[in-house]
């Protein structure tokens, strides 16, 4: 039988898209630089393990306040305790930034939804906002798209 790890849940049922995996993989190195499949199988069962450490003190973090839903706070606080305090500063930044964009694309914005976007609306989101976390990660920053530039598409 094999091992559980997540309640209800085998190692091999719990992963991340391998695909996007890859091409995340891909983007961060030189062009000329390749990596051999073991290692890139290495690289996002470290991302999953990672997920699963973060989520379990996370949780920890939640049942010492005796709270029934994780908070990002508590993610803040599992970093903290885990040792990854160097990355707290750019996780809060990421965070503030979700919560400007989902307020602004929230139905209540007036904005748009996931809902009304084509499939290549969608995919073509999903790239500008990998870029935009990549040059978070680089440091350096890429212009956001107006709402002007987004009902130019629509």
């Amino acid at each position: 039988m094999e091992p559980m790890d997540i309640v209800g849940k085998s190692k091999e049922d719990v992963s991340l898209p391998k695909a996007t995996m890859l091409k995340i993989i891909r983007e961060m190195l030189p062009p000329d630089v390749r990596v051999a499949r073991d290692a890139q199988d290495l690289l996002v069962e470290c991302c999953v393990e990672f997920i699963n450490l973060i989520s379990s003190e996370s949780n920890e973090v939640c049942n010492k306040e005796e709270k029934r839903t994780i908070a990002p706070e508590h993610v803040i606080k599992a970093l903290e305790v885990l040792g990854f305090g160097e990355y707290i500063e750019e996780v809060h930044a990421a965070y503030e930034q979700h919560k400007l964009e989902t307020l602004q694309d929230s139905p209540r914005g007036g904005k748009w939804t996931a809902v009304e976007m084509t499939e290549e609306e969608a995919l073509a989101e999903q790239q500008r906002m990998f870029a935009e976390a990549r040059a978070r990660m680089n440091g350096t920053s890429i212009p956001r798209r107006s709402d002007s530039d987004r009902s130019i598409e629509s």
